[in-house]
């Protein structure tokens, strides 16, 4: 009986590592399709050559200050009533906006439209995240978060693929994958850690715990600075790559479909070596530093590529790809630091914090482009990141044995 019983546990972890494996898939793939479509489709709904880079500008930061509302708002509701809760609301508000995308006229309703999808997507990878890592051992969990990573991350591959032959289609896809997905969803279960903390008389999902005492909002600002080089790379450095190109003299024009896909091909692969160095090195933080300065190197090597050829660019974006590969890493950090009651609210925010601050990035980008060119201005922005991001992780505590069973008190920095 006790065998039993053990297997159909073991059984429940893999489908629930398999089925937030998949949600982040899907998440990936809809964050990128539009880094993917971007010139095609605003050339398809009529807007010139010459607006191409700002109207597409536009309509990324509102997708991601949709994914800003939405970080906030499912976390709260995972600490609030549950999980699982996150995982149906997000992916079905998703697949519904997805539909809805494929149908636009006019880059007004295309930015809304992504503004909504972007507060539905904004809930997968913080709840998926919370869930394997209060329900896998200190031990394991570190596999569980990266298998999670390392196969949503190849939604950039399908994206490519999809994103190649139209885009209207493309969006329709994402949202067939998402009502997929969330049929299969129906056999997950709850968090142990949370059921624990349901019927106690605690704050759960209270964001302004986060703000009420200086050390606990110094390591939720720490959390999210420590991400901000990898969507700087992908948002800007291989988003704009038929611009880079440009000013790098490419021999053929750079395709940005291309190099997101063999970006998220890298970070797919560096998520696992990441994922290994933790498990070998007993080191979060660690590989955090190793992998931050690798990113640096890599973007370092891409900037400086007069005459890139198109076979140059793939193996470039394969290298920074790999060197941005901590993401599962970091998502795992910010998931350790905190009590059961706000983990989902950290774990959630903290990812669609970092996606949102491409919004400043962009804008520190075009200002310093205006007065220092793109290849220079490529260099400041990814120079002054890293550094924000080493001094950053050095601030956070090792977590990799910590115990997640825990409670944060509201007016202090407790746990009990």
């Amino acid at each position: 009986m006790l065998h039993n019983d053990l297997a159909t546990a073991k059984k429940n972890v893999i489908f629930l590592v398999l089925v937030a494996s998949l949600g982040y898939f899907v998440d990936i793939y809809d964050l990128v399709i539009f880094s993917i479509v971007r010139v095609k489709s605003l050339q398809d709904i009529g807007i010139p050559a010459d607006r191409i880079e700002s109207e597409g500008v536009y309509v990324i930061n509102m997708q991601m200050f949709g994914l800003l509302l939405g970080g906030i708002i499912w976390g709260i509701v995972g600490d609030k009533l549950g999980r699982i809760k996150v995982l149906f609301g997000s992916i079905f508000l998703y697949s519904i906006a997805n539909f809805v995308n494929g149908m636009v006229h006019d880059v007004n309703s295309y930015a809304v439209i992504r503004l909504i999808a972007g507060i539905g997507l904004a809930g997968e990878l913080g709840a998926g995240i919370t869930l394997v890592s209060e329900t896998l051992s200190k031990e394991r969990r570190g596999y569980g978060t990266t298998i999670v990573a390392v196969i949503g991350l190849l939604g950039a591959v399908a994206a490519n693929y999809v994103g190649g032959y139209n885009w209207r289609t493309a969006y329709y896809i994402g949202g067939t994958l998402g009502i997929l997905l969330l049929l299969m969803r129906m056999g997950t279960f709850e968090s142990g850690m949370f059921k624990n903390i349901s019927d106690r008389d605690v704050s759960k999902g209270k964001i302004l715990m986060l703000f009420s005492d200086r050390k606990r909002f110094l390591k939720y600002l720490y959390c999210i600075l420590i991400g901000a080089p990898l969507w700087y790379v992908v948002g800007v450095l291989i988003t704009k790559a038929p611009e880079f190109g440009k000013a790098l003299g490419s021999t053929e024009p750079l395709s940005a479909g291309t190099g997101i896909m063999y970006t998220y091909v890298g970070i797919s692969i560096g998520g696992i070596f990441a994922g290994l160095l933790a498990q070998y090195t007993r080191s979060r933080k660690n590989t955090m530093f190793v992998f931050l300065l690798l990113s640096l190197i890599s973007v370092m090597f891409y900037l400086s590529a007069r005459g890139i050829t198109p076979g140059q660019f793939i193996w470039l974006c394969l290298f920074m790809g790999f060197g941005v590969g901590y993401w599962a890493t970091f998502v795992t950090i910010a998931s350790e630091q905190f009590g059961t009651n706000i983990r989902s609210t950290v774990t959630t925010t903290v990812p669609n914090f970092v996606r949102g601050s491409l919004i400043p990035i962009n804008f520190a980008f075009t200002v310093l482009m205006a007065h220092f060119g793109r290849i220079n201005a490529g260099y400041i922005v990814m120079i002054v990141l890293t550094g924000i991001s080493l001094f950053a992780t050095s601030q956070l505590e090792e977590t990799f044995h910590k115990d997640l069973d825990y409670i944060e008190d509201e007016g202090a920095n407790l746990s009990s």
